[in-house]
């Protein structure tokens, strides 16, 4: 991949990890969901502008990823784009205090490395 491809691929990447943050802070404030508060969460959802703004950043991320794939075989931007799983983790880790079992950090070791291989050029 280009520089300039990178690039797309880091925006897309990192604009739905912000849109998963505000997504996830928005779902805190919603509260759990259950079968008998299912209609006043629908409703809510519009309500809660962190659930808003997540869903303008996943748009942003989308945005980028279609340019993205203007310029890149989709077979190097799907893989690729795998990405925000590692950082979706680390997210969190670091802001959410989820812990990370060692099961997870092999997985993410291996979405890595195959991201790796898949844009490595010879």
């Amino acid at each position: 991949m280009t520089p300039r491809e990178c690039c797309l691929l880091l925006v897309s990447v990192m604009t739905s990890i912000a849109g998963q943050f505000f997504l996830k802070t928005g779902a805190n404030k919603l509260g759990k969901f259950i079968t008998e508060n299912d209609i006043t969460h629908i409703n809510r959802i519009i309500t809660i502008p962190e659930l808003i703004i997540g869903l303008l950043f996943y748009a942003l991320g989308a945005l980028a990823y279609i340019l993205l794939l203007t310029r890149v075989n989709l077979s190097i931007a799907a893989p690729s784009a795998s990405l925000v799983y590692v950082f979706s983790v680390l997210l969190g880790y670091f802001v959410f205090k989820e812990p990370i079992p060692i099961t997870r950090i092999v997985g993410l070791s291996l979405i890595i490395g195959g991201v790796i291989l898949v844009v490595w050029k010879k």
